[in-house]
């Protein structure tokens, strides 16, 4: 049989992730509209920002694919079934500088809320962005179009509002067409080299995976800074309506559900 499907042109092959279900009719437009918008936005020498949770990872002596050097026979020890332990697991949220080729990222231990997403783009303003980024007037982030800062959360947006009034300026969102996350430039500028930087080695705690993370480094110039985020963050969060109304959301004329600003709270005389 193997040798007819060798006749045949068959061959051993894994599935391929190619296939993204259903374009949305302006998919290739809002495309467009983001790669403008950030080279209006780092011709200003605005901050620009791709943001979005990797995947999250258990915590502990488990298997982590891929393959580091050890003394042969003496392969790394871990445990046969991938099963969550006390540890729990870890939720790695990234920030990633287009203008500058640097990453954050916060490691969550309990839930990936919006809350979470905010509090991890507030400590990078203060740890990173703050110091690069002196006079800025703006700020742009692209991201998903779901998960815990979707263009749809209310609770983002709110966050987003508490963050704009705190740094005192507008903050601008762009966000993926549905199904499009591949194309978010932290997936291949950051979280790829990440992966690659702790492939084979088993994350068995919060302060291992916080200093794989920060050790990543690109012959291109990337560096990363790591925070472990020990804070309790509450799923099923509501908003009411008096809270979302105090958003001072401006979308922009072309898809306003994926492209707006939040403009912050006027200064007080």
């Amino acid at each position: 049989m193997a040798n007819l499907l060798h006749e045949l042109k068959y061959s051993l092959q894994a599935n391929a992730k190619t296939l993204e279900g259903a374009r949305h009719p302006d998919r290739n437009a809002q495309f467009e509209y983001i790669n403008t918008r950030v080279r209006q936005f780092l011709r200003r020498r605005h901050p620009v920002i791709s943001v979005d949770t990797k995947k999250k990872e258990l915590v502990g002596p488990f298997k982590n694919g891929g393959r580091e050097w050890r003394p042969q026979g003496q392969p790394e020890k871990v445990r046969v079934h991938d099963f969550v332990t006390p540890q729990g697991r870890a939720i790695p949220y990234g920030v990633y500088d287009l203008g500058a080729n640097m990453g954050w990222v916060s490691v969550g231990i309990t839930h990936d809320t919006a809350e979470f997403a905010v509090a991890t783009i507030r400590r990078w303003w203060q740890r990173m962005g703050r110091r690069r980024y002196p006079r800025a007037r703006r700020l742009l982030i692209t991201a998903d179009a779901g998960g815990s800062n979707g263009a749809r959360l209310r609770l983002w947006k709110v966050e987003l509002q508490t963050l704009a009034d705190a740094l005192h300026v507008p903050i601008a969102v762009s966000h993926f067409p549905p199904g499009t996350s591949k194309w978010n430039k932290i997936e291949h500028k950051l979280f790829s080299f990440i992966s690659q930087t702790w492939r084979g080695q088993p994350l068995i705690s919060y302060a291992v995976i916080v200093k794989l993370i920060a050790a990543t480094r690109t012959t291109a110039g990337l560096t990363v800074k790591a925070h472990l985020d020990r804070h309790a963050y509450q799923k099923g969060r509501t908003v009411s309506q008096a809270e979302f109304d105090r958003v001072r959301l401006r979308p922009e004329a072309f898809h306003g559900d994926w492209n707006y600003t939040i403009l912050p709270a006027p200064a007080r005389p």
